[in-house]
């Protein structure tokens, strides 16, 4: 592969940028339920990114990956509720929900890429 850490990966640091962002967007919300799991979601790719790599094993990086990917899935449910819900406006909810539709594809491309190294 041709990154030496997990910091050097793209999609590491754009699903670090989109958690700050979900943490942003919800700071204000009364809806403690949907605020936390939304911020648990989002935090959990980044970091399963971070794990896998950090697991020196290139099958426990791939299922890192999924498990990431999959977490990125499940913000993207949370989001359109949020937004629907008026919980968080428009516009950010459509941006955020853009980003992790890019971050699951560069996530799927990078499961591609170790799966053909």
């Amino acid at each position: 592969m041709a990154f030496h850490s997990f910091e050097d990966l793209e999609v590491w640091k754009r699903s670090c940028r989109l958690s700050l962002k979900v943490m942003e967007q919800t700071q204000n919300s009364n809806n403690y339920a949907l605020k936390d799991q939304m911020i648990r979601s989002a935090i959990s790719v980044p970091s399963n990114i971070a794990e896998g790599q950090e697991r020196d094993s290139q099958g426990d990086f791939i299922r890192f990956l999924r498990i990431a990917k999959g977490s990125c899935g499940e913000l993207r449910t949370q989001l359109y509720l949020a937004y629907k819900s008026s919980m968080i406006p428009e516009q950010p909810a459509l941006d955020m929900i853009k980003e992790t539709k890019e971050i699951s594809s560069m996530l799927q491309g990078l499961i591609r890429s170790i799966q053909g190294a």
